[in-house]
């Protein structure tokens, strides 16, 4: 079984954070090796409803903890269909889910975010460019998340986050047994001309993983259909002076 994380509040509030120490274990996670049926009969109703989907490879954390502003973890490898059938579970105590946003603000300060596909796993959800740690950005046993969120934004939107202004604070903001890490990344351009290039790359790619891409200039919460993650950071950016 997986512990809740230590010293975070399990409502979402955000608090920043100083360090960051994701480590990778070598070995399978308990949660894929206990349940290997189960996530393989989960995978195949999953893929008859949404043909689409594929089952890559992505970190999964086993412990995540924080002390003295400083976020540890513990990952493994593990596959996308084992991630997909452990967040359908009532109980979520198996493993925990780490991830990177991204908080892309326009030079008129809106978020810019986007508008998740028809075939993709989180169909219509409305959140900022991003996506689950995987072997890819893993260095000498350690997760980059700064690499990760710049591969998924360039990815998805065609924006290169080495071109804005990254703010040097992260933030964290933790549901039970989900974290999300953020950082700020400001561009020059007003909302209406980013929005126009993200579209325009979105037209070209190969697979198109997003419908649109969208400005958010308030907090409110049904504005949109927002993933859960995003909604403590529109409170918090909408109501905290940056």
């Amino acid at each position: 079984m997986t512990d809740e994380p230590i010293g975070l509040p399990s409502d979402g509030r955000v608090v920043p954070i100083r360090a960051l120490d994701l480590r990778v274990d070598p070995a399978p996670h308990p949660l894929e090796q206990a349940n290997a049926e189960a996530i393989a009969a989960h995978w195949v109703r999953e893929q008859a409803a949404n043909p689409a989907l594929y089952n890559g490879r992505l970190i999964l954390q086993r412990q995540i903890r924080h002390e003295d502003a400083e976020v540890r973890a513990i990952g493994h490898e593990a596959s996308f269909a084992s991630f997909l059938w452990w967040r359908s579970q009532s109980d979520l105590s198996g493993a925990c889910h780490l991830f990177g946003y991204p908080v892309v603000i326009s030079g008129d300060g809106a978020l810019i975010a986007i508008e998740m596909a028809p075939h993709t796993a989180n169909p219509g959800q409305v959140y900022f460019a991003a996506g689950s740690l995987d072997p890819s950005d893993v260095v000498e046993g350690r997760c980059d998340l700064g690499g990760n969120m710049r591969r998924e934004v360039l990815e998805e939107t065609g924006l290169d986050l080495m071109t804005a202004q990254a703010d040097t604070r992260m933030y964290a903001s933790y549901r039970p047994y989900k974290l999300t890490l953020f950082q700020i990344f400001r561009f020059a351009e007003p909302a209406d001309v980013l929005l126009e290039r993200i579209t325009e790359f979105a037209r070209r790619a190969h697979e198109q993983e997003i419908s649109r891409a969208v400005a958010i200039r308030g907090p409110d919460r049904t504005a949109h259909r927002y993933g859960l993650a995003m909604l403590p950071i529109l409170d918090w950016y909408f109501r905290v002076p940056l």
